[in-house]
């Protein structure tokens, strides 16, 4: 059973109501401010509404670290609880709208009960996950070394035979695309033949890409590192794009933004994969150091706004044959899951915002004359544009709460959620 609480149309509409003057105020001046440079905001604030990025179902528990996880009170007992979790950022936020499940993790007692839920709260399903990089209960082989690349075929089959189920628990819940994230790698030099690890990989993505529905996709994601630290088969987006280029139309390249080397110049990728014709979404998070797994924007917000300013490049040229899949992708070990996941949401929506508004003329002509310090005054001048009254007023017009995480925590949603749901003793690391 799922729980009883739920934030209602009209707490929102009553908070809203103590915020809309000042929200109208602000906004009415920045209209003002931007059509001097000839931007309409009414175009950006029907831009924002439309924007939406998945929520994962693991995103709204808490995720912890190699080390230690320190649960928190009211969290999810399973998918139907999730689903209730990841409902709330999107009444709050109308900024995510759908939810991606993690197989086996997620999988449902009852599909058909699950895919109500969903229709029940508003949320459609994005993209399935599968896991190959742990070995689940009763599992008859083990992934310790390896998963769709394994030395053994046996292990591959097993593998591939999970990579399918998913396709089949996806369709069911209506899914229309599957991200295929494996561990594979060696630790120690000369553990693993790079060049046959790489063709076992692709022989058992073939399996699975022929399994695909025909209006399906498959989101090939890489890692350089991690748990595997001296290789890993799926090491960068060269490799990905050469997996997803000899797998066929149906296959793309996902960027997940912690998954790069250091200093990574991530938004040409993202202009390269955009080029080649082989985008498929993005993991949106964050990171210091690695893959840290942190909320969007709070270390590095002035590369995300480069990532949207490719993307909305491509959409103004339309150099993309199809949109690419957005969802949240992060681990909350000192944070209110669901405050981070709303956090992270509003900040794609800024930086969205902010790389539309980016007088595209005056870039272009910096560019054409070499000017680099005018075309970076220029990209500095959108990104240090404060959008938020945009983003206010587009969650108000559409039923979403003006200030969502200050609604939430007024709510006292996750107080009643601890009333709800038994309280979570287990101290294991990494996520569940």
């Amino acid at each position: 059973m799922t729980g009883t609480y739920r934030i209602s149309s009209a707490e929102i509409a009553e908070q809203n109501a103590k915020l809309l003057p000042a929200l109208r105020e602000d906004y009415d001046a920045l209209a003002r401010r931007l059509a001097r440079s000839g931007t309409d905001i009414e175009a950006v604030t029907k831009a924002v509404a439309g924007f939406g990025v998945a929520t994962p179902s693991w995103g709204v528990g808490t995720g912890g670290t190699r080390f230690a996880r320190f649960p928190g009170v009211g969290e999810p007992r399973n998918v139907m609880d999730k689903l209730e979790d990841c409902a709330t950022s999107h009444k709050l936020t109308r900024a995510t709208p759908t939810v991606s499940l993690h197989f086996p993790w997620d999988r449902p007692a009852d599909l058909d009960a699950t895919r109500q839920l969903g229709v029940e709260l508003g949320l459609g399903f994005d993209a399935v996950n599968s896991n190959t990089f742990q070995d689940a209960a009763n599992q008859k082989l083990s992934y310790k070394f390896g998963s769709l690349s394994h030395t053994d075929r046996a292990v591959r089959d097993q593998a591939v035979a999970h990579n399918i189920d998913c396709i089949e628990l996806g369709k069911a819940l209506g899914s229309k695309a599957l991200t295929v994230w494996i561990a594979d790698g060696s630790n120690f030099a000369g553990q693993s033949h790079f060049a046959r690890a790489l063709e076992r990989y692709i022989d058992s993505m073939r399996a699975i890409y022929a399994r695909l529905p025909a209006d399906w996709t498959v989101f090939i994601e890489h890692k350089f590192y991690e748990p595997a630290f001296y290789s890993t088969v799926i090491a960068d987006w060269g490799t990905s794009y050469y997996a997803a280029s000899q797998l066929g139309p149906k296959a793309r390249c996902l960027v997940d933004l912690g998954h790069h080397a250091p200093n990574t110049n991530i938004e040409m990728i993202v202009s390269r994969l955009i080029q080649f014709g082989k985008l498929g979404g993005f993991h949106f998070n964050d990171s210091k150091y690695g893959d840290d797994d942190l909320d969007a924007g709070s270390v590095n917000p002035f590369q995300l706004f480069l990532v949207f300013n490719e993307l909305v490049d491509a959409a103004d040229r339309k150099a993309m044959d199809f949109p690419p899949a957005y969802m949240l992708d992060q681990s909350h070990n000192v944070t209110d899951p669901i405050e981070s996941l709303m956090a992270s949401a509003m900040e794609l929506q800024r930086r969205y915002a902010q790389a539309v508004i980016i007088d595209r003329a005056r870039l272009e002509q910096a560019q054409a004359e070499n000017d680099a310090l005018m075309a970076l005054d220029t990209l500095k001048a959108a990104f240090n544009a404060d959008v938020a009254p945009i983003l206010g007023m587009a969650r108000h017009r559409s039923g979403g709460a003006i200030d969502p995480i200050g609604l939430y925590r007024w709510s006292g949603y996750r107080k009643h959620k601890q009333n709800e749901r038994p309280a979570v003793t287990r101290q294991s690391a990494g996520i569940v």
